[in-house]
């Protein structure tokens, strides 16, 4: 009988972790009118890829190769000379999309900033359309800004199953090539999942025992980071909370902790470069996760504004 309760116990314990014990938490701010602008730009880029586009990856390459064409078409628009690292996959090319911004004084010092933009059978709004958007929305801003290092916007591709953690990511393909050249890469952000928000009480989840020192409410972005990555994540959280009042919660952990390493900078702590996730915690708020109902009206728009203005004032600090 003992046992019994001493078990019972430890599951309640294990089960109520999982859910964050800071009930008093910041709520979503008001939106302004530059915001809600802004807003409308992440939108229009989400629609076109998740609700025109639709699900994107080798499985419907006409499809991956649509996004592909989106995203490039975006980026030159903005300026930018686009590269790609074409490869083959089950006998098509994939491929990876590159804007390069050179720094003026330390050009051979490298900021990546990432997403991937295929789909795990499913429209992708927020995974990882959302991601996508952001990541254009700061290339746009940075074309026209001086920087001293120089900065890689990457859409990656082939980031979703079957594909994960194999040879064929776009990500693990980048960093192979990125390394064989003995490029001097100083940081990498990775944007997954940026777009999904709550207000309500109990609507984030973590892994088991971190809900003890996180929020009870969904409502805020996450940067996860390694121990390799501690000094960037400092340095990225001090710089966010700095310049802007959205939340966000830092998050110092290892790729055995359920989803901490579920992106591509997967690829970057593998061969010890300085790496973070930036996310809304994917599965752990998101219930549209890797299904048909990840489509776009379900973004909260205004946050996502929130979160890239927030991300140019971090990019700006990285490329002094």
């Amino acid at each position: 009988m003992r046992l019994v309760i001493i078990a019972l116990i430890v599951f309640i314990v294990f089960k109520t972790s999982t859910f964050g014990w800071h009930i008093f938490s910041k709520s979503f701010l008001k939106p302004t009118k530059e915001n809600s602008e802004f807003a409308k730009t992440l939108e229009s880029h989400v629609r076109k890829l998740a609700d025109e586009i639709g699900d994107r990856s080798v499985f419907k390459y006409e499809k991956l190769d649509e996004a592909a064409r989106y995203i490039t078409q975006t980026l030159r628009s903005f300026g930018y000379n686009v590269e790609f690292q074409s490869y083959n996959v089950w006998d098509k090319t994939v491929r990876n999309i590159i804007a390069s911004k050179e720094g003026v004084q330390k050009p051979e010092e490298i900021i990546i900033v990432g997403a991937h933009y295929d789909t795990c059978f499913n429209p992708g709004a927020d995974d990882n359309a959302s991601s996508v958007a952001g990541l254009l929305e700061l290339a746009k801003f940075f074309y026209h800004r001086q920087t001293n290092c120089s900065i890689k916007f990457v859409a990656f591709v082939n980031e979703e199953p079957p594909f994960f953690k194999t040879a064929d990511m776009g990500s693990v393909f980048f960093v192979r090539e990125a390394k064989a050249k003995g490029e001097n890469i100083k940081a990498t952000l990775i944007l997954e999942m940026i777009g999904y928000y709550k207000d309500n009480p109990n609507s984030q989840r973590y892994p088991p025992f971190f809900g003890f020192f996180y929020p009870n409410k969904g409502n805020f972005i996450a940067v996860v980071g390694n121990p390799h990555s501690r000094r960037l994540l400092r340095q990225v959280t001090s710089t966010f909370r700095n310049h802007s009042r959205f939340p966000l919660e830092s998050v110092l952990s290892f790729g055995f902790i359920p989803g901490a390493d579920f992106s591509d900078h997967w690829s970057f702590w593998k061969e010890k470069y300085p790496a973070l996730m930036i996310t809304d915690t994917a599965f752990y708020r998101n219930p549209h996760y890797h299904i048909s109902s990840d489509t776009y009206e379900k973004l909260n728009y205004e946050s996502m504004a929130e979160v890239v203005k927030g991300l140019m004032e971090v990019l700006t600090e990285l490329t002094k």
